[in-house]
């Protein structure tokens, strides 16, 4: 029979499918209950693996997590624990964020580490950026701090907000992120990540980022863009030369009236020119209308970065959609599940670390295997993660476990992605939901409203 501190600690490194065993070793030393701690069994670093793991779990209910923890106590005769997730609940809000900023600071080194044997794009890192919103429970303390859209009725939508995110194109790691109400644009949000930005990295992005004042000041951080030209930039520049028929070198022009984002003083220090690139890129499908691009990006040189490599690269910023698939879809994060921002603030960082705990997985297979990571399915990764998990738990010495390990790998690596250039799935669905109404107003006033479905028509 253990004793609870023993089963809480033994519960801790064997946390639901003991993720700690995989990742565990790389990660900063999990608190310790500090002093007078009343011990209980959801102590910091046993209350980590577990949200941690409902984040990977689809259903990831705190009900799911706490059945986990019950399951592998009783098997060893422990006590019983509540099935209240009260305690639990409360304990998840007890985790403090810059230990969670810590964790995620020290995973993203091991990710660093493991993209090595990677080649980086013209020897430079290359950093993707997008936007998107996620919603939230409708509680009166989330609508607060991030009130729904303002087009919905009262009582009828959910708090949203809006994040950006900052990926790297090599590992596919999610590197920062920047997140606000929903009334705070993209820019605004990805303006606060600039210091994270070194010299020499090259951002990749879409038009919505192209702007004179955003490439003026990244270029003080000498941080190079490759940026989709925006609609709005077809004045205010003159031709310096022209190095082929596709492909021109372009002044930009200081014009227009300040951001409201910058002090008047600001804008005035700003250079009152740019010079850049204006490459033209031709998509051509099979069976499809040749669409033209136009691309802005501060790499002058058409020796070292001829229009074909750039149009190569902004074509891989396709992959920065795929990355948001993998968080909002595969780890289910489109919708959050916490009712207060604190949580949800805790939340996002823990799909953040989950994330990247998948992406280094398949890193460290790619890499076993000679591979492109981009070959290895995330979702399939997280499968594997979740399956083989148990087994190496189970592993009853050091040199069992890591030939386990190098099986689990073995396989990940041979379950490739097949290639499919050009796919191109359209964004729409074949199954058509329930024929239910649609709440217009609050669901207090919601009163006995008929259900709008052809087989009670007729009906008196």
């Amino acid at each position: 029979m253990l004793t609870l501190r023993s089963a809480v600690r033994t519960l801790c490194h064997h946390t639901p499918l003991a993720l700690n065993q995989w990742f565990g070793s790389g990660l900063p030393p999990l608190p310790s209950p500090p002093a007078g701690f009343r011990y209980r069994w959801f102590d910091p670093a046993t209350t980590f693996w577990l949200f941690l793991w409902q984040m990977m779990d689809p259903g990831r209910s705190c009900r799911e997590a706490l059945a986990q923890a019950h399951a592998w106590l009783g098997g060893r005769g422990s006590h019983r624990l509540s099935s209240s997730t009260s305690a639990y609940c409360q304990a998840r809000a007890r985790l403090v964020g810059a230990w969670l900023e810590r964790i995620h600071r020290a995973l993203l080194h091991r990710l660093e580490e493991a993209a090595l044997p990677f080649p980086l794009w013209k020897g430079r890192r290359v950093l993707v950026a997008d936007g998107t919103g996620v919603s939230m429970p409708d509680t009166p303390a989330n609508q607060a701090c991030y009130p729904q859209v303002p087009q919905q009725k009262p009582g009828c939508g959910f708090p949203v907000l809006r994040l950006v995110g900052l990926f790297s194109l090599v590992s596919g790691a999610w590197l920062e992120m920047a997140f606000g109400p929903y009334s705070v644009g993209e820019g605004a949000l990805f303006r606060t990540l600039w210091s994270r930005l070194r010299p020499r990295d090259v951002l990749l992005a879409d038009r919505g980022f192209c702007s004179f004042a955003h490439v003026a000041l990244l270029g003080l951080r000498q941080v190079d863009c490759v940026l989709r030209l925006h609609a709005r930039r077809s004045t205010g520049l003159r031709l310096l030369q022209r190095f082929s028929r596709h492909d021109r070198l372009v002044e930009w022009f200081r014009r227009g009236a300040c951001p409201s984002w910058l002090t008047p003083l600001q804008w005035r220090r700003l250079p009152p020119t740019l010079c850049v690139r204006h490459v033209a890129v031709s998509v051509r499908r099979p069976g499809y209308r040749t669409r033209s691009l136009i691309l802005m990006t501060t790499l002058l040189d058409p020796r070292a970065y001829p229009p074909h490599a750039l149009a190569e690269l902004y074509l891989r910023r396709w992959q920065v959609e795929l990355f948001l698939r993998d968080i909002k879809c595969t780890l289910a994060m489109d919708v959050l599940r916490c009712h207060t921002p604190a949580l949800i603030h805790k939340e996002l960082r823990l799909h953040q670390i989950a994330y990247n705990m998948v992406r280094a997985l398949i890193l460290q297979a790619a890499a076993q295997a000679a591979i492109n990571p981009r070959q290895i399915s995330f979702a399939g990764t997280l499968a594997t993660l979740r399956q083989w998990a148990p087994v190496l738990a189970s592993a009853s010495s050091p040199e069992q476990h890591a030939l386990l390990l190098h099986e689990c790998l073995l396989h990940l690596a041979a379950d490739r992605l097949p290639c499919r250039p050009g796919r191109r799935e359209p964004r729409a669905v074949k199954r058509r939901p329930k024929n239910y109404q649609f709440l217009t107003q609050a669901r207090s006033l919601f009163h006995e409203v008929p259900h709008r479905s052809h087989c009670h028509r007729g009906l008196s």
